[in-house]
């Protein structure tokens, strides 16, 4: 049965074109090729990133979020209620006013009290603002390395200027050290992050980050294996230039940098707005949909292959409506973070109660401000 199984999923009609053999793609006449068994090496790299990541940020972001006074904001703990605790671990961190009327009910407490403490609740789950940081830090770095590495390994390649020089000899394409080193890279990055999902600051679009990280590492495995080498070089070098400037903007907005983070997350919204939504759907993916036509007909990892970039393309639409929204606050408003995060909420009854001190200020001649906590 395992045989079986395994004939199935090597068969060559599902990874590789018409009258093209696995023994087509074995070393030789001064030709190396990738190898399915060389993916194994992204878990240790994973590990060894993670490694890496806890040393930068202990050791690089926290001093440096100490030299930029990054704090904390002080939360106040809600108070011990077991009802309104397994109502919060076992039902809804958000309860309808019909709910807070029950629990109003159970508890003896008026809902004001029972809103604060849902929001005090809340407040202790999500991640402080140094945690943020030393992550965005982290991210802002990798991604900066990580582009320049593709732009080395990219810059002098005749398939950077002309994408019809992708499919060039296909499948008989010689696997280059650069694209090696640079896969076994983001492979282990995007491993990585899959594998710190748990621990990361949680956002919004939590289950799109998971779907995210398995289809690029989904896509990278395939091009791998099927040899789609010099396209999926670009694919990630055009993903990495953007996600520079995201992390680093936040990075200079919680280290209150306004101005610094401004700019770049308007060069950011642009360059995301290029290569995410004009450069991937109409040059990249029309490189991979409409040019191998030319040279073989379809076959199943072709369609294999253009669906996971179509489930990328679709990923990237919902976070332009979330990076429209981020534009807005900050025409508007003005740029308070990353919209996609669980922002920390406000004590209500506690600010009421020192807006009320301060008016009492105020009426005296002494001009105050109150900060939520």
């Amino acid at each position: 049965m395992l045989q079986t199984l395994s004939d199935w999923l090597w068969w060559e009609r599902l990874w590789l074109p018409a009258n093209v053999s696995w023994s087509d793609l074995e070393d030789g006449e001064g030709r190396v090729y990738a190898k399915p068994s060389q993916l194994y090496a992204a878990l240790p790299c994973a590990v060894s990133l993670l490694l890496v990541r806890y040393v930068f940020e202990r050791y690089v972001a926290t001093p440096l979020a100490n030299v930029w006074g990054i704090r904390d904001r002080i939360r106040l703990t809600a108070e011990p209620n077991p009802v309104l605790e397994n109502y919060f671990c076992g039902q809804a961190r958000v309860p309808s006013q019909a709910n807070v009327r029950s629990l109003c009910k159970k508890t003896s407490w008026p809902e004001a009290r029972i809103q604060v403490w849902f929001r005090r609740r809340r407040n202790q789950e999500r991640s402080g603002l140094r945690k943020r940081f030393c992550e965005a830090s982290w991210r802002c770095a990798f991604y900066f390395f990580a582009f320049a590495g593709g732009v080395l390994a990219l810059y002098d390649k005749p398939w950077l200027y002309n994408l019809k020089e992708v499919w060039a000899g296909f499948p008989k394409q010689s696997m280059l050290p650069s694209q090696y080193w640079y896969y076994l890279l983001e492979m282990g990055f995007y491993l990585s992050l899959l594998l710190s999902l748990t621990f990361d600051v949680k956002r919004k679009d939590f289950k799109e980050q998971v779907i995210h990280h398995i289809a690029t590492l989904t896509l990278l495995s395939f091009s791998w294996i099927s040899n789609y080498i010099r396209i999926g070089t670009l694919v990630m070098a055009v993903h990495d230039s953007a996600d520079i400037l995201l992390e680093g903007a936040k990075v200079f907005n919680y280290a209150k940098w306004r101005q610094t983070a401004d700019a770049m997350f308007v060069v950011f919204t642009l360059l995301f707005m290029l290569t995410r939504l004009v450069i991937f759907p109409f040059w990249l993916i029309h490189c991979t949909w409409v040019y191998p036509l030319e040279r073989f007909p379809p076959f199943f990892g072709y369609y294999f292959f253009n669906v996971m970039l179509v489930v990328l393309e679709m990923l990237h639409l919902y976070w332009a409506v979330l990076i429209s929204r981020m534009v807005y606050k900050f025409i508007f408003t003005k740029l308070e973070g990353d919209d996609r995060s669980d922002e920390e909420e406000d004590d209500s009854d506690s600010q009421k109660d020192r807006n009320h001190k301060l008016s009492h200020i105020n009426g005296a001649g002494v001009r105050g401000r109150a900060s939520g906590h």
